[in-house]
């Protein structure tokens, strides 16, 4: 079945399931290795599978991830996928309700800590692990001058090249692949 490329979140509950550090985490776990068993889920997050289980429910009662049964080899393997490949909220769809204006906020602070503590992760790895990649991870920030039009143009042009490569075909070359973790933010702000 074709996932829908990305989904418009404007209901609180939905962010509040995300809002989780470990259902978080499923969900990129889901991003990397695609649909999964909740014992594949447990070993790649170092959980229990029991609480994996409970957090996959609390995903799937949102519509967030879903059973995959054709994937099952018999009725007792139970396979997980995502619904859609990702989610996307704006801040602004909660600003009528300030609880679900709240929930809104902590979705977006755990996504900046997510991203923050995933950066950090691979500065402090070890050299031999950094010295296998050279040069190759990058950061660039830059300050620019845009109208929220402008702003909105370049986001699709940044999502648009990050689409491609992450929908790109992969060589059969042989050569070994690792997961990357790219993100970009691009916000209002004074120096």
């Amino acid at each position: 079945m074709e996932k829908p490329a990305v989904r418009q979140v404007t209901d609180s509950r939905v962010l509040a399931a995300m809002a989780h550090p470990l259902r978080r985490r499923l969900m990129d776990v889901f991003k990397v290795h695609g649909p999964s068993t909740v014992g594949m889920l447990a070993e790649r997050t170092d959980q229990a599978p029991a609480n994996v289980s409970h957090h996959l429910k609390v995903l799937a009662a949102a519509d967030l991830v879903a059973e995959a049964p054709e994937l099952a080899r018999d009725r007792r393997e139970r396979w997980w996928r995502l619904v859609a490949r990702g989610v996307r909220w704006s801040s602004t769809d909660f600003d009528t309700d300030p609880a679900d204006r709240a929930v809104a906020d902590a979705a977006t602070s755990l996504n900046l800590d997510r991203h923050v503590a995933l950066a950090r992760a691979w500065h402090a790895a070890e050299e031999t692990a950094q010295a296998l990649w050279g040069d190759a991870p990058f950061s660039s920030d830059r300050w620019l001058h845009l109208t929220p039009d402008e702003l909105d143009e370049l986001g699709a042009e940044i999502n648009a090249l990050l689409a491609r490569w992450e929908e790109r075909e992969r060589s059969d070359d042989d050569a070994e692949r690792h997961p990357v973790f790219v993100f970009v933010h691009g916000v209002p702000a004074r120096p």
